[in-house]
């Protein structure tokens, strides 16, 4: 009982950070995901989480949860790095982190025409400035994850996130993003 009164008087004295006011944007194209990402962002909105496929109504699209309040302060920018070639995937990454954006999350998209691309979400607050340098790996076999993984890791590199998506020859890959501190 005692813990209950205690955040009970948490709550009472700061109720304006308990609460959390939340966004939720779904569409079947990364371009119009990156804009109202955007504009949510602007409004001071910050990523909380993504989710790509089959929606009960919706049909093949990617829905971000987006929150304001609490720990997520200040305006944001989003980019939605899209691509069905890892090394191409790479290079965006660096190029973004260049840029002052941060890995946050990552999906499979899936087209209204059948097409499939890995698609990062970066953010960039109002600092501008990533911390990060990138590394994806890309492979069919979990064998060879393993090892490459066992790699990076070596190098300092910790896994963010993982998809499975279609390579540009038609196979699946499992794709694995990693970071570590400049």
């Amino acid at each position: 009982m005692q813990s209950f009164a205690i955040a009970l008087a948490l709550f009472a004295a700061n109720p304006a950070e308990a609460q959390v006011e939340y966004k939720v944007l779904a569409t079947s194209k990364t371009s119009t995901m990156e804009k109202e990402m955007n504009e949510a962002g602007a409004m001071g909105f910050k990523f909380a989480a993504v989710m790509g496929g089959e929606t009960a109504v919706g049909g093949k699209e990617v829905v971000v949860l987006m929150q304001k309040g609490g720990d997520a302060t200040g305006t944001f920018r989003y980019k939605l790095l899209a691509t069905s070639r890892t090394s191409t995937m790479q290079k965006e990454m660096s190029d973004a982190a260049l840029d002052g954006y941060d890995y946050v999350g990552q999906t499979v998209f899936e087209s209204l025409f059948g097409g499939e691309e890995v698609v990062s979400l970066v953010e960039r607050g109002a600092a501008a400035e990533s911390r990060f340098v990138y590394k994806l790996i890309a492979t069919s076999k979990t064998s060879t994850l393993q090892k490459e993984a066992n790699e990076i890791g070596k190098e300092g590199y910790q896994a963010l996130g993982m998809t499975v998506g279609k390579t540009a020859l038609g196979g699946r890959e499992l794709v694995v993003i990693a970071r570590k501190p400049k």
